[in-house]
């Protein structure tokens, strides 16, 4: 049967299961776009406000269910307006189809009206991409595309279709869906034996969880993995969830606002295993001194991590699932670190994620939302202190629900994640929480909350400043505040009305909780404006260039015990 390029898209976007996309329209994906229009029943459309709102819901969606987000838009500016959420799917691996409209083949290459080469300008932020040239190549690309952007370590594909070929016609026939195997080509024996031995030979080991983990879907063998070898866990960012909050096994957050647990015992065990992670700065920071008593197995999907930024002793290449029940098939039923795990329990009590009284605002709204938020809800974040706080502070963090920008850090992340959470769950209570230097870049995007009647609830923390920046400018940099304060009289709770979206105040004297409770129990799209002070800070907080262990702003319960 032959239908035109732009049916073939659809065609084969419901033959991966695409049940979801979200963009925006424009002049070179017309006809795309009135191929959706007539396939409106097979696959739901959301129009955001901007582009890029486009490529972050694809993002939380991805995250939250696990399957490929697809984003789709025009030429010129509107593929351009998507680089960044490509980009930030990119460092935190996350698949997603990115499909754009160009002009015709005819006009590629002249500076046509709207014309870039978005193939070039994507290529160091993606897995692959492709300009479709032949309209007899579209569906086996679009079905290559699916496939590299789920298997292995997953991440971004673009497709940049001209709109002569989505005009064109070409025969198609639907193909079965080609499933993605676990990725263990490369796994070795001889790998998985030697990390047996040193793991049967540790004394004090310690488990740096990633989000490899996550996108595993390897939660609960990671857990039975740390019962077995009894070892405590710490994780980066992206692997929050992978082990409960609540596990006597888990110190916290590793690196520059990570525990002080999790960073001692780092740099005093004898064996790190680290298992989905990728030694990011920011976990690291000081890389001659990182573990550096420790012999060092890394569990990952992709060699390419291997020795990057810290020299490993055993390498184990595979899907982390797969590795980690290959383990446990060569482990003994049962190894005890007592005398180590009491030593953890030690330092948790005496080294609590505790702040100064004059500083603890966040911590309060925070711990208000755990008790008003159910425990399958969905978290998303902004970038910058509330992130760090929310890491710090809020206990219902489970796999695949707590989407936060990781790897690129991108500002503006949390409202497109949170649309794409809250479409993809629409039964699921949706929270995102921003700052107002974050929010500023993303208001726009409650226009695509209140369209769709989406029941997300966003908090900003709003201090009136850039508060990330500003801490390291009183920090590092003499109180020097440049271009940091945000003294623009702006009122979210009527910038939320004009969008038709309800608004609440959170002051410094309200109970948060009472707030927070009448804000959820509304059952529709909230803004809370939560007030905080201008100068609370992340602590702890490893100083640029000191080892982990060296933290400061950590709170020692009993400092005169070495």
């Amino acid at each position: 049967m032959k239908i035109t390029g732009a049916d073939i898209i659809v065609e084969c976007l419901v033959e991966q299961g695409v049940d979801t996309v979200f963009g925006y329209p424009g002049g070179q994906v017309i006809p795309l776009y009135d191929a959706l229009y007539r396939n409106r029943g097979r696959i739901r459309h959301i129009l955001t406000a901007h582009e890029q709102g486009a490529s972050h819901a694809a993002d939380g969606y991805s995250r939250s269910t696990g399957k490929v987000g697809v984003c789709i838009a025009t030429s010129g500016p509107g593929a351009t307006n998507l680089t960044t959420g490509i980009a930030t799917a990119y460092m935190d691996s996350i698949p997603m189809v990115a499909i754009t409209g160009n002009v015709p083949i005819s006009l590629l290459g002249k500076d046509s009206f709207q014309e870039v080469d978005i193939a070039g300008i994507t290529l160091s932020i993606t897995k692959h991409n492709y300009i479709v040239k032949r309209i007899e190549d579209l569906a086996s690309i679009i079905r290559e595309a699916f496939y590299i952007a789920r298997s292995g370590r997953p991440g971004p594909v673009l497709i940049d279709v001209p709109k002569n070929v989505q005009e064109a016609s070409y025969e198609f026939e639907n193909v079965p869906l080609k499933e993605v195997a676990p990725k263990v080509s490369r796994l070795r024996e001889k790998d998985i034996e030697a990390a047996v031995q040193l793991i049967k030979s540790s004394k004090k080991p310690m488990c740096y969880v990633g989000g490899g983990v996550i996108r595993a879907d390897a939660a609960d063998v990671l857990n039975e993995f740390l019962d077995r070898i009894d070892s405590p866990a710490g994780s980066s960012l992206m692997g929050l969830g992978a082990v409960p909050v609540s596990s006597e096994r888990f110190t916290g957050m590793i690196g520059m606002h990570g525990t002080r647990v999790s960073n001692m015992a780092i740099n005093n065990c004898d064996l790190l295993i680290v298992i989905g992670a990728r030694f990011s700065d920011r976990v690291i920071s000081k890389g001659s001194t990182f573990a550096r008593q420790a012999r060092i197995i890394q569990i990952d999907v992709d060699p390419a991590e291997f020795n990057k930024n810290i020299n490993t002793e055993i390498h184990v290449v595979g899907d982390v699932e797969v590795v980690l029940g290959r383990l446990l098939k060569l482990l003994p039923e049962k190894i005890s670190h007592g005398e180590w795990m009491t030593s953890i329990k030690e330092r948790k009590a005496r080294f609590p994620m505790q702040v100064a009284p004059h500083a603890k605002r966040a911590k309060e709204i925070l711990e208000a939302l755990d008790e008003v938020l159910p425990d399958d809800s969905y978290v998303t974040t902004e970038v910058g202190q509330h992130q760090m706080w929310t890491a710090q502070y809020l206990k219902k963090i489970r796999p695949r629900r707590f989407l936060t920008s990781g790897g690129l850090g991108t500002m503006g992340f949390g409202t497109g994640a949170a649309i794409g959470a809250q479409v993809s769950h629409p039964d699921a209570r949706v929270v995102n929480i921003a700052g107002d230097g974050s929010f500023r870049m993303n208001s726009n995007e409650l226009a695509t909350i209140a369209r769709y009647k989406l029941p997300i609830v966003i908090i900003v923390m709003n201090n009136h400043a850039l508060g990330m920046v500003r801490q390291w400018q009183d920090l590092f940099y003499e109180h020097r505040y440049s271009e940091t304060t945000l003294d623009t009289p702006l009122d979210w709770v009527m910038l939320a009305h004009a969008y038709g979206v309800e608004g609440m105040d959170l002051g410094p004297e309200d109970d948060p909780e009472e707030v927070l409770k009448r804000a959820f129990d509304l059952k529709k799209p909230v803004v809370v404006n939560a007030l905080i002070p201008s100068d609370d800070k992340v602590f702890p907080m490893v100083a640029p260039g000191a080892s982990i262990s060296d933290m400061i702003g950590f709170v020692d319960l009993n400092p005169l015990v070495d």
